[in-house]
């Protein structure tokens, strides 16, 4: 490419122009670490999966199972605490979206903008699963026992 450039400076096509004497200061990237979902949003699923580990907790009822149990609370607690932490830092100019804002305006995707319900849809689906999944496994359990 350079040699192109050199090309036309030779044939006289170029036009050189300074510097400027001073650019401005660009920040490009804004520090915006919001996920752009309600807060309610992330409390259902971290219900959800919380849950899921009551019914099979509760079903499996086992002194062995303690310490598992124990390691996916903290594991869920650090999963949703520290993106939350990330969200408060210093810098972050935007607060998450309330659940009025959200059902007006939805959210924007790579693939589009959906409506509130078509994303609550996405990001419960599995934690939803989740807890039907526990508690069909919970009654089969109940049935074979």
């Amino acid at each position: 490419m350079s040699h192109i450039v050199h090309d036309l400076i030779a044939r006289g096509d170029a036009r050189i122009v300074n510097q400027p004497e001073q650019a401005p200061v660009r920040h490009q990237v804004e520090s915006d670490r919001n996920f752009g979902l309600p807060t309610a949003l992330y409390g259902v699923t971290i219900a959800c999966y919380l849950g899921f580990l009551l019914v099979v907790g509760s079903a499996f009822a086992n002194p062995v199972l303690a310490i598992p149990m124990a390691i996916i609370v903290l594991l869920i607690a650090a999963f949703f605490g520290v993106p939350a932490i990330w969200t408060r830092l210093a810098g972050n100019v935007s607060e998450p979206a309330t659940l009025g804002e959200f059902e007006t305006k939805g959210i924007m995707t790579n693939t589009g903008r959906l409506s509130a319900g078509e994303a609550s849809a996405q990001v419960l689906v599995l934690p939803v699963l989740l807890v039907c999944w526990g508690l069909a496994i919970a009654v089969i359990a109940a049935v074979v026992a």
